[in-house]
């Protein structure tokens, strides 16, 4: 199995590499015992979390946290770039490798997963702001949103807002070509903020999904239109949208975790012929 494998080179130990002069990269063995991953080999075992964290160096500590999920088939690598802007912003940036959806999952990648991974985010919140947190002192527990892209972002939506799997802690979502889960009626009052992401030409999550979930949440809520913008090079590579999705993002996670005004998330969504933001906050 290849996961374990990787988990068992790691053996529990925190591992660091410098990605960026400004970023610092850590990866954590995170390990729930207490829930199952299912592979497609017929294999199963406690849930291994491989989470890439990435942090600025020379930053004023606590930080706030941002837990993200990757969509179907892919790691959290496919979207460094985006995640190493966040971290330069001020952010504590903590991408688990879903056991059983990720790129290398044992048998191959499931989506019948999917249902688990808003725990899989709840436990990775616990793990890195409560007492024993490998990022003791790094990490302001006060201060926790959550992201994510495609199925990644299904999990985070769920995570935020969803009545089943809800976590009260998160304080921002950024949700990025998603959509909801089966049975979701509605986000809850006391609900936290939530930036929605839509590439227009997106074959795989289409604008209506967006919409309608969008439509079924509480205030605060934004809509970013990327126009034009199909479903993964937004969020993995350097494109005409990138820049736009890189300022819009950080533009939100600063309004919303450290107070900041909001002037500058309209602003970094609003681009004539590429890209548009619906806000009502």
């Amino acid at each position: 199995m290849a996961c374990c494998i990787a988990a068992a080179v790691l053996a529990g130990q925190l591992t660091a590499r410098s990605e960026t002069p400004s970023v610092r990269v850590r990866v954590l063995r995170l390990v729930d015992r207490s829930r199952l991953a299912h592979f497609r080999n017929g294999t199963s075992g406690p849930r291994v979390l491989l989470t890439t964290v990435r942090y600025p160096t020379g930053s004023r500590r606590p930080l706030p946290l941002v837990v993200f999920a990757h969509g179907f088939a892919l790691t959290p690598g496919t979207y460094a770039r985006l995640l190493d802007a966040w971290a330069r912003a001020g952010y504590v940036v903590a991408a688990p490798l879903f056991p059983v959806e990720g790129a290398n999952a044992p048998g191959g990648p499931s989506q019948a997963d999917l249902v688990n991974e808003p725990g899989d985010l709840r436990f990775i919140v616990s793990r890195l702001t409560g007492p024993t947190s490998p990022l003791h002192g790094i990490v302001d527990a006060s201060r926790v949103g959550v992201a994510g892209h495609s199925d990644g972002a299904e999990a985070a939506l769920s995570a935020a807002f969803d009545p089943r799997f809800r976590d009260r802690r998160i304080r921002a979502a950024v949700i990025m070509s998603g959509a909801a889960l089966p049975g979701f009626a509605g986000a809850p009052a006391g609900s936290p903020p939530m930036l929605a992401v839509q590439g227009t030409s997106d074959p795989i999550n289409q604008p209506a999904t967006t919409t309608a979930y969008f439509r079924l949440m509480r205030r605060p809520k934004f809509l970013l239109w990327l126009l034009g913008a199909s479903h993964l090079p937004p969020y993995s590579t350097v494109d005409r949208w990138s820049s736009v999705v890189d300022r819009a993002t950080v533009a939100f996670l600063d309004r919303y975790l450290r107070g900041g005004p909001s002037r500058p998330l309209v602003a970094a969504g609003t681009h004539s012929g590429f890209a548009r933001i619906v806000s009502d906050p």
